[in-house]
Order: structure tokens, then sequence, then C-alpha cells
């Protein structure tokens, strides 16, 4: 993405260039700050031996909110106009402020908490902190900290280095300095350059997600008047709500690492796949007018809210085939599905075609996207695995099956609804003309296909006909039991 690349480039730029700039750039007011930027660590520091501060670039919840977070002060007129805009969105943020830019500037940071905003600790001028010795970090940390409590009366609960990144050293020196937590981002969004707007409105969509910490920087972007109301925009078309960071940290649930979790390991590569045998359902023989409404692959937080709002609506519970390198970029949506009642089950992890890969090659892509989906959803998956686009063979269903999925679900009906040439009217009356007893509706959550539109016709049609709507495992154990 050329954008991002070449606002790196700028920021390096800055980064190489700022130490001299700063000489002039501080006044007398300022100078109290600059006792950490050159001077040699101080002999009295002893290294921290707690607990480090939490590190966080996204918090683990399934709530629809997200931060809005800002690094730099800016100039006034470029703060009163980002503040008026937020202002317009009814948004609440984070602003990261390096201690001698308040101490320049205390009237615009007095400004931010007028507005009922809050103020974090940006700590640094320049330096990569990760390059400096304990001490350095300690107190480049402490003095700002200071800072900004002389000049606003408020102390901060947060840091973030001028990168958003941290190392052991950075944590540990935040602790030390009271700091709660060390604070990353999930997006940083960077300036706009060529985009057209639908491209800008694609890139936010795609990378906004619940539990998010979206960063700009006030003294670089220079896009800020058109960021604010495109990221308002997504976020209301999702349904989020931005909080200040503190509200949307108090949200956070603790996840237990993958080996506490129980069936973490409930899949195996397992190379004596010869005898395995696997149960491979297409369509349930039954009586009964019952249909399971099947959902694969990955999308948005915002496409995938959207039809978990649907199925909320109709009181219907469906199943999830999740592509699992996608879950591991927001598990907050996995595990979202499967607050909603849902059942979560396995898609492989990089959706390769499971003819066109070796038997060790599969067994690898579903171990993997096991743990990685149980990781997220923090309970063992639904022992159900579908091959994507339904390609399997007698070796396939063998190694499959040795893996501990002994459930290979398949579909019979087939919209094709990942086509985005199709319409709504397409994926609607194929599955109403297709669907009978038993049967397995294949959809998707993908962005910018028609699912989301054919969705609730589809659910109304069905029902229609007196279909009732069940999980894969209602339909699958309930004819089992009627065997």
């Amino acid at each position: 993405m050329k954008f991002w690349k070449g606002q790196r480039k700028r920021f390096w730029g800055k980064m190489l260039g700022v130490t001299g700039a700063l000489a002039l750039l501080l006044s007398s007011s300022v100078m109290e700050a600059t006792a950490y930027a050159n001077t040699q660590p101080a002999s009295s520091v002893v290294r921290y031996t707690g607990e480090p501060s939490k590190a966080v670039s996204m918090v683990y919840t399934t709530k629809p909110e997200l931060a809005l977070t800002f690094n730099g002060l800016g100039d006034e007129k470029k703060l009163t106009q980002l503040l008026n805009d937020l202002d317009t969105y009814n948004i609440k943020a984070t602003f990261f402020l390096p201690g001698a830019q308040v101490a320049k500037q205390p009237q615009l940071a007095k400004q931010i908490l007028a507005r009922g905003h809050e103020i974090g600790n940006n700590a640094v001028h320049g330096h990569d902190l990760a390059n400096l010795s304990y001490e350095q970090i300690y107190q480049q940390i402490k003095e700002s900290k200071e800072l900004i409590l002389k000049h606003t009366g408020v102390t901060p609960k947060y840091a973030r280095t001028w990168l958003g990144t941290y190392t052991d050293d950075i944590r540990l020196a935040a602790a030390h300095n009271g700091q709660e937590a060390v604070i990353g981002y999930s997006l940083f969004l960077h300036n706009w350059h060529d985009e057209t707007d639908e491209q800008k409105n694609k890139y936010v969509r795609k990378y906004m997600n619940r539990g998010g910490i979206i960063a700009l920087d006030i003294d670089e972007n220079i896009h800020l008047s058109v960021s604010i109301p495109l990221i308002a925009k997504a976020a209301a078309e999702a349904g989020y709500q931005f909080v200040p960071l503190q509200t949307l940290l108090a949200l956070g649930q603790e996840k237990l690492p993958l080996e506490k979790i129980e069936g973490y390991d409930a899949a195996k590569i397992n190379p004596d796949y010869t005898n395995a045998m696997a149960k491979v359902v297409k369509r349930v023989e039954t009586d009964e007018k019952k249909v399971a409404i099947t959902i694969d692959d990955w999308g948005s937080d915002a496409t995938v809210t959207n039809i978990l709002r649907i199925l909320e609506k109709y009181q219907v519970k469906s199943t999830f085939f999740l592509r699992a390198d996608g879950t591991a970029k927001n598990p907050n949506l996995a595990r979202a599905i499967l607050e909603a009642g849902h059942e979560v089950a396995n898609h492989t992890y990089s959706h390769p075609n499971n003819t066109h890969i070796t038997p060790e090659q599969l067994q690898q892509e579903i171990v993997k996207a096991h743990q990685v989906i149980t990781e997220a959803i923090q309970q063992k998956p639904t022992m159900y695995f579908r091959p994507p686009a339904g390609a399997v063979n007698d070796d396939v269903v063998k190694a499959i099956a040795a893996t501990g999925y002994e459930t290979i679900a398949l579909f019979d009906v087939i919209p094709s609804d990942h086509d985005k040439s199709k319409s709504a009217d397409d994926i609607v009356n194929a599955v109403l003309e297709k669907t009978k007893n038993g049967s397995i509706v294949l959809l998707h959550m993908l962005d910018d296909i028609q699912t989301v539109e054919a969705l609730p016709r589809i659910i109304e049609g069905l029902q229609a006909k007196g279909y009732s709507l069940v999980t894969m495992t209602e339909l699958v154990e309930e004819s089992e039991q009627g065997k």
C-alpha cells in the first residue's frame, strides 16, 4: 500500500530530524523536560522487579465499542478544528501527549480535558524507546508524566511510545512509573493520497473492529478533517460506539493461554490416517422440515455484525465455519459469534483447496485453525470441518478424520453467493428453489457480496414454507437419534 510506505518514509524523516528541530523549538518553559533527551542514565534508577504494565493493542471484548486515540498536540488551529469535529460526531477520545509539548502549550492540553477527552503519556521526543536503556526509558516516561501533571493537574494512566510498539523494558519502566498499560493500536490511520472515497471507506471498514484502538498522528496526519467523518460513518454503519480508552479497557476480558483451554488438543497431526474414517454429511435424510443455514469463511467486523443482527432478529441459530487466518486478526469477532449462540467450526487456516495440497499440509491447516479458533473463543469449537469449496477425495477424508475432526460438513444448497455478480434475488431464488427437508445451505460472510441483503428474505421464505432453521449439530444429531 503506497500510502502506508509514503507515510512511514516521512515518519522516519521526522524521527531523524526531530532532535535538531527541538533545539530551536524548546522555550525556557520546556527546558525542564530536556534533561532526559541526551543525558547519561541516572545511576540511582534500579530496574523494576514487579509486574510489567499490560501491553494493549486491542481489547478482548465482544461489545461493539472501540477507542479513538491521537498522538501529539499539533497547533491551536488544528487542535481546535479536531476537537470541534469530535464534538460533531459525539466522540470522546484519548490524546497521548509528550510532556514537553504540554509544557510549551499547556492551554491546548487543558482544552482537550475541558472537552471531555482523556490525556495519556506519549513520553518521547523523536527517540525510539526500544533502543534506549532501561534507565533512559524510565526517565522519559517519568519526566513526561510529571510535566503533564504539573501543567494540567492530571496524572496520565497510560503510556504510548512514538511508534506504538513496546518491549519488556518499556512495560517494566511504565509500571515503575505507575502507568497501568502501554497502549499500541489495532489500526494506524495514515495520510490519504490518491485513494477514492470508496477505497477509503473499504479500508476503514476492513480494519475497524470491536475492541479496537485506532491511532492517528496529529502532527503528521494532514487529512484529519477527512479521517474523522470517515471513521464516524464506518462506526455508525457497523453499530459501534466510540468510548474513552479507560472505558474500553474496563470492558476487557482476561484470555486464557491456549494450553489452559480444555479441548485445545482435540485436533492433532496424525500421519497414520490410512484407516481413519469420517462421516461426510451433505444432506440429512429426514421427514422433518428442518434446514441448517451455514455461513463460511470470514469478513470484516461490520459485515459479520450485520449478519449476526439479522439472525438475532429472526431468532435463528446457525453454524459458522471460520477461516482461521481471519480469526487470528480479529478474535473478538469469533467470540461474538459464539456468544450470540451460534456454533463455531473449522474451515482451515488459509482456505486452500484440500485436494491440491498434501495430506500432511492439510492436517497442519486443520490443527492450526483449531488452535487459533480455540484461543479466540476460549473453548473447543464444534468439531465439524468444512473443506473449502467442498473439495474432498478419499485421501482428504481420511486425513481430516485422523486429526480428530470425524464429521465433514458439506452442503446440498449452493446459491454461489460468494460470486459478486450474483444479486440478492439470485441468491434468494436459488435457496428457496433447492432447499428440501434436511438440506444444508451454504452462505458466506464475505464483504462486498449480497448475502446480507438476501439473508432476511431467505429466512422469511424458508419459514413461510414451514421449515425450522437449526444448527448443524441439531440437524445431524437429531436425525441420528431418530434412526
